[in-house]
């Protein structure tokens, strides 16, 4: 396995933050466009009312789109917006996470302390969750935001050098700028998300039904398909970052605690018991050292792979047994 340098990882995440940033936005406006495509061919006599003699199909879309697509990077700025400034708030909401005071555990917070002071970081928030099985994860965007959160089971039945490997692998996410690029990546999934499912709630609450006889059910249709290939394209991409962090924090924490096998023998506890119970939302879910939801263990099959959110814990022991 090869592992790339903390600066040339940070590097790399940059330039994949922004190519989501970019990336995202040109999906979502290449399927308004074929919104509109789609809906010409399914009515082709929408705009030829007025020219009927001169219609053109291609004319025809691009109007509708130019007209559209300017409303439409309003919302994305505006949902993006939205979930910048509150992420934190609806992480810990979603994990049910809350602060850890320092009087509270000592031991941790000297555990985390000790690793930024050795690599020049400022120190992240701390927090807990209330669950006795393992689990652990990092949050935030910038400085102000970075978070550690621990399960009140990680840190009562790990060693002292197993929970300093998991707070290491932790705050390499953080070092390497992957929760950043993670939590953008799941703002813009959760776009597509959000239109699909009103797009279904409105298919299935009659919506086709009621235009079925016009334009109003195609457009029901082709909105759903659409948005359903925007989600699909969208988490294919971040299941592929997800899992490939995995990989890259388990080598920082080798290499900040000179002890991979204190993280292999973590994350053979971890495996055990890594279902917090308050974790309900996938995409959540993607962020711990685990994931968190025990149905969604790592398929075996190929294609089952590619929307697994970790790679297989076996795996990643192995490669640090022989690290």
């Amino acid at each position: 396995m090869k592992y790339f340098g903390l600066q040339s990882q940070v590097r790399r995440n940059n330039a994949n933050s922004l190519l989501i940033l970019l990336m995202f936005p040109v999906v979502f406006i290449g399927l308004t466009w074929l919104f509109f495509f789609f809906m010409g061919i399914a009515k082709p006599s929408v705009g030829a009312m007025e020219q009927p003699e001169n219609y053109n199909l291609l004319t025809s879309v691009n109007y509708s789109f130019i007209h559209t697509v300017p409303w439409v990077l309003i919302g994305v700025v505006i949902w993006f917006a939205i979930a910048y400034f509150s992420h934190s708030s609806m992480i810990d909401k979603a994990t049910s996470s809350k602060p850890l005071e320092r009087k509270e555990n000592l031991r941790v917070y000297n555990l985390v302390e000790n690793l930024c002071i050795s690599k020049g970081m400022s120190m992240p928030k701390v927090n807990i969750i209330e669950d006795n099985s393992l689990n652990a994860f990092a949050s935030g965007i910038n400085p102000k935001s970075y978070t550690v959160s621990l399960s009140r089971g990680i840190i009562e039945k790990l060693n002292d050098q197993e929970l300093e490997a998991v707070i290491a692998h932790e705050l390499t996410h953080i070092r390497n700028r992957d929760v950043r690029l993670l939590i953008i990546s799941i703002v813009f999934v959760g776009i597509f998300a959000f239109i699909s499912e009103a797009v279904f709630r409105s298919l299935r609450f009659g919506g086709l039904s009621r235009g079925k006889k016009g334009s109003g059910g195609a457009a029901i249709l082709i909105a759903l398909v659409l948005a359903l290939i925007g989600y699909l394209i969208a988490s294919l991409f971040r299941f592929a970052l997800s899992r490939k962090r995995e990989y890259l924090a388990d080598a920082g924490s080798a290499e900040l605690t000179r002890n991979p096998l204190a993280l292999a023998s973590a994350l053979k506890k971890i495996s055990a018991d890594p279902t917090i119970e308050a974790v309900q939302r996938k995409d959540v879910a993607q962020m711990f050292i685990e994931n968190p939801q025990a149905e969604l263990k790592n398929s075996t099959f190929s294609v089952g792979a590619l929307f697994a959110t970790h790679p297989p814990i076996a795996k990643r022991i192995q490669i640090l047994e022989q690290f």
